[in-house]
């Protein structure tokens, strides 16, 4: 094997063979049921550059179990699977054979959590499935000074301690802000332990095939199961049916999270009303538009998202937002930013009860009457 590789590093068949898995992901912004336009289509090539940036992080720059480091896998320019905007995503990646130590500042963000990750969106079945979960919700505590220390281990710690697994490849941390621009986020590191001096390994020809075939995998992999929802989605526009929960989770969704996914599909003159009635006691909710690829829209300059902080409420305790090209002059309304269609998430976090939100497409003339009713 080892061998083999390294003809092919060397006669360039390694580089060939990336570059011509990278092509063969580009049918999924062709299928015929996503939207043609040029538009859709660029974001779709975008998204692609995208998914290929991640996937290089993920299997080549930051791949050493041995040596792991947290890197971002969703944020701002790099987006995947309806991303949360009220979200810093850190991944570490590990082998559930060894220990390790989380440690660094708790912040100030509404919500910490971890969950140990076994397999990947870059394997056949997609399933990032979730071994093990700890988080603020759940009791992580934090020490006087304001710092948190976890251990990742097959066997009980005391303290913070999150379960492994001989087969967990990855830690996966969310930070969930209220409001970004007074929180501070948790600055965080992840180390081995007992490494009994080992320093990290050269660059082999074995590993940077393998590395090339992981990252070219994981972009059609994770391209081909989010065009997937999406088409689901298509099904019934403008609807927030509860998604499968337990397949959420399966696919790396946090367990305190209880999912809604959508698909919205509106004329130059339509609105998406959005009303939830009762607001159950949660650590948070929010409520986020997506392009087609299920990439969150900009959120960093428009608002595109809603929260339990930022939103504003109705008399009677409820919320309503709507959703339109235009700006219809009334509260809580997002952006779509040009897309007459996409998807769109709603999520209960930490939250006991799931009211169902209710949707309505309406005449954006109509709002201020509707919204004045309510």
């Amino acid at each position: 094997m080892a061998d083999h590789s390294a003809n092919e590093v060397v006669s360039g068949q390694v580089w060939e063979q990336f570059c011509d898995e990278l092509k063969a992901a580009g049918q999924q912004i062709l299928r015929a049921e996503a939207p043609n336009d040029a538009f859709n289509r660029a974001e779709g090539w975008r998204y692609l550059t995208r998914l290929t940036r991640i996937g290089l992080d993920m299997f080549m720059e930051c791949s050493d179990r041995e040596f792991p480091t947290f890197y971002r896998p969703s944020h701002e320019t790099a987006k995947i699977g309806a991303d949360n905007p009220d979200n810093i995503y850190l991944r570490a990646e590990i082998n559930g054979m060894h220990d390790y130590r989380i440690s660094g500042s708790r912040g100030t963000v509404a919500y910490l959590g971890f969950i140990a990750i076994a397999g990947g969106y870059e394997e056949a079945d997609s399933n990032m499935r979730s071994v093990a979960s700890l988080d603020t919700h759940s009791g992580l505590e934090v020490n006087d000074d304001g710092t948190v220390e976890v251990i990742l281990s097959r066997h009980p710690q005391p303290g913070n301690w999150l379960k492994i697994t001989e087969d967990t490849v990855a830690i996966l941390a969310r930070e969930t802000f209220l409001d970004r621009n007074t929180e501070v986020f948790a600055d965080l590191k992840i180390e081995r332990l007992a490494t009994g001096g080992v320093k990290p390994a050269p660059l082999q020809a074995e590993q940077l095939a393998a590395n090339l075939r992981n990252t070219a995998a994981f972009v059609k992999g994770t391209a081909t199961l989010f065009a997937d929802w999406a088409q689901g989605f298509k099904a019934q526009p403008n609807t927030l049916p509860a998604a499968d929960q337990a397949y959420c989770q399966k696919l790396g969704g946090d367990p305190n999270i209880f999912y809604y996914h959508g698909y919205f599909n509106l004329a130059d003159d339509e609105a998406l009303l959005i009303e939830v009635d009762e607001i159950p006691v949660c650590d948070n909710w929010n409520f986020q538009l997506n392009n087609y690829w299920m990439e969150s829209l900009e959120y960093r300059y428009v608002q595109i998202h809603i929260n339990k902080h930022t939103a504003q409420y109705r008399k009677d305790g409820g919320v309503s937002i709507v959703v339109a090209a235009q700006d219809p002059a009334c509260v809580n309304w997002l952006d779509t930013t040009g897309h007459r269609e996409g998807t769109m998430a709603f999520r209960w976090i930490g939250a006991a009860e799931h009211p169902q939100p209710q949707c309505r497409v309406v005449k954006t003339h109509e709002l201020s009457q509707l919204l004045q009713a309510s």
